[in-house]
């Protein structure tokens, strides 16, 4: 257990140590897109679910923010492990494999909500904070962060270069996010696209994230908190069994 302890604060102070390589960016990416989608763009859409259009990518914004910090730390900081050798250590210590796998995921926990914070305080210089159910923004926020961080545990295990940790990010899950509703609403779409936006698990989750600063949402709120844990659960059984049987681990 302690050797599990002291593996969370290194992962902490890790991203700690390099915080302009993991907090600066995103809050400067984020930052741009309220300059260009929030001030020049959003003042010719209008208002959207009620809402001035800035108040609306508002949460999608932070959600997206968080969503990558989360996903990019665990695998980031698992296989460099795993490539310098510092994986073998935890595989032969006296350690459960939960506390190896938490670990690492409080290490991409804390950058997320780091990062989400960080992007929410700049937010504020461009638009009022409104906060339906901080319950239900923190609840959202750290289930996201979890997950996230489970699914980038997974990359890190089956990466074999450095490569591979940015290939599911590039092609994959920057996509989804994307059409996950950040920058709309899917119920403008028509009802073909509404049904296929449907199969995007990201769109759950940024629709329950809305739903806790504005109080609006596109799927209901407990279909979204369903999926996450529903997701949660899988994610983690896989990890589970990765690293317990050292899959792609052990040499």
């Amino acid at each position: 257990m302690f050797n599990g302890l002291f593996h969370d604060v290194k992962e902490t102070n890790r991203y700690l140590r390099i915080w302009v390589q993991t907090l600066v960016p995103p809050v400067i990416t984020t930052s741009l897109y309220f300059v260009i989608f929030g001030k020049m763009i959003g003042g010719r859409i209008g208002q959207m679910g009620g809402y001035s259009y800035m108040e609306f990518i508002v949460p999608g914004l932070i959600m997206m923010s968080a969503i990558t910090s989360s996903y990019a730390n665990v695998s980031s900081s698992f296989f460099s492990q795993k490539f310098q050798k510092n994986i073998e250590e935890l595989l032969i210590a006296p350690v459960p494999t939960h506390v190896i796998i938490w670990g690492f995921v409080i290490g991409g926990v804390g950058r997320s909500v780091l990062v989400g914070s960080l992007v929410t305080l700049i937010s504020l210089f461009f638009v009022p904070l409104h906060v339906y159910s901080w319950t239900i923004v923190v609840v959202t926020l750290l289930m996201m962060a979890i997950l996230f961080s489970l699914a980038g545990l997974i990359n890190g295990i089956f990466a074999q270069s450095f490569d591979d940790v940015s290939i599911v990010p590039t092609f994959v899950l920057q996509p989804l996010t994307y059409l996950g509703g950040v920058f709309y609403s899917i119920s403008m779409l028509p009802p073909i696209w509404q049904a296929i936006s449907k199969v995007n698990p990201i769109v759950y989750m940024i629709s329950g994230f809305r739903y806790g600063f504005l109080g609006s949402m596109d799927v209901p709120i407990f279909l979204s908190m369903g999926i996450l844990v529903a997701f949660i659960a899988v994610l983690y059984v896989i990890c589970w069994n990765l690293i317990d049987k050292g899959r792609g681990l052990r040499s």
